[in-house]
């Protein structure tokens, strides 16, 4: 499965699921995102294995997306889940850290065995990983890993988009794999460890927009299964786990099936405007509270706000409300396979690489 196959369905709500599988992870990195170690808590893992084997034929999920932590730390979780969803059509992705590269070390047998059952494995490099595995080892890994499973790719984050260490990792990487493996590129946030760090942007990103702009997110697409089975409508994890937004709250994996949870995401009027017309349009227009503080702000501002929502579903039962939402769905799906990718750097087209589309594509970070 290639990145660009999975870029294809950002769009489509519920089209994909991620699962946090734990938090711990072997490596220290100073950004860590979700501020890991091998220490932080685990939880049981029943509440994945209940969703995924709740999939059937008909509302399965096409994709079905496991990180962490490090998720390869529960190898024989992410294996046997991959298999279960491979069983009524859903794909898997995982991404690790690649602590197992580690001084040129052979694929544990836990490891080999869990990737040969996905179908696309991520590597995560930057800076700070790379303090903690380097790029040789890294890449020496990805060339073992990508004789048991195709579908590769790395995904790479760097200060700004002309970080020189992100342009020459980016080089390096389209040189070692000769443009074959896809890359996906981002920017380090001030989240979790992150926040210690000088120089980061701010972890809620700001649409730039007007508080009452339609501007959809993309974050209430594919929800999010955190590590203590709590599903969020949000995929935004550093902003659910440190806010719990009750509002973006969808239920809980080991008490509701996929076809349950799938249908309240569906339906849920503040799901579906949230991801069509997006927070700082829902706040602006509905609530008291609304302050042009970003689409992520604008968003925690609508938690406990009952007359926003109430407000907002009376709205969507109007044929002007009906046809704003349906006008800007129609919007967002028609964005190709590099929408998501791009939106986020001008590296985006590189999660093309690898693909017949990905043949001619500007060679400007070699």
């Amino acid at each position: 499965m290639h990145l660009l196959e999975i870029g294809a369905r950002r769009s489509v709500p519920a089209a994909g699921v991620y699962l946090a599988l734990t938090r711990r992870c072997p490596l220290s990195c100073a950004h860590c995102s979700t501020d890991s170690s091998l220490s932080s808590e685990q939880h049981p893992e029943t509440p994945f294995r209940k969703l995924v084997e709740s999939f059937d034929p008909q509302t399965r999920p096409d994709l079905l997306l496991m990180s962490g932590g490090e998720a390869l730390l529960r190898a024989g979780l992410v294996a046997d889940l991959a298999r279960i969803a491979r069983a009524v059509g859903t794909r898997s992705y995982v991404l690790s850290g690649m602590w197992f590269a580690r001084e040129g070390r052979r694929l544990p047998a836990a490891v080999h065995a869990a990737v040969r059952e996905v179908d696309h494995f991520a590597a995560s490099l930057d800076e700070f990983h790379e303090r903690e595995v380097s790029r040789a080892e890294v890449f020496r890994a990805m060339h073992l890993i990508r004789e048991i499973v195709p579908g590769v790719s790395f995904q790479i984050t760097g200060r700004n988009d002309d970080d020189p260490y992100l342009t020459g990792l980016i080089a390096d990487v389209r040189r070692e794999f000769d443009d074959q493996v896809p890359i996906l590129v981002g920017t380090l946030s001030a989240i979790g460890r992150g926040r210690n760090l000088a120089g980061l942007a701010p972890s809620a990103p700001t649409s730039g927009l007007p508080v009452a702009a339609v501007d959809p997110c993309d974050r209430v697409t594919w929800p999010l299964v955190t590590y203590d089975g709590t599903v969020y409508a949000c995929c935004n994890q550093d902003l659910v786990e440190r806010r719990q937004p009750e509002h973006l709250i969808l239920g809980h994996a080991g008490r509701q099936s996929w076809p349950e949870l799938r249908e309240l995401f569906l339906e849920r009027e503040m799901f579906r405007a949230l991801r069509a017309l997006g927070p700082s349009y829902v706040a602006g227009r509905f609530s008291e509270r609304a302050c042009d503080k970003g689409m992520c702000g604008n968003c925690v501002g609508l938690a406990g706000d009952r007359k926003a929502a109430v407000r907002l579903e009376a709205y969507l039962r109007t044929d002007s409300g009906r046809l704003l939402e349906r006008t800007a769905r129609e919007v967002v799906e028609r964005q190709d396979a590099t929408a998501f990718s791009i939106r986020r750097s001008r590296h985006g087209d590189l999660v093309a690489l690898g693909s017949e589309e990905g043949h001619g594509t500007p060679a400007h970070a070699r």
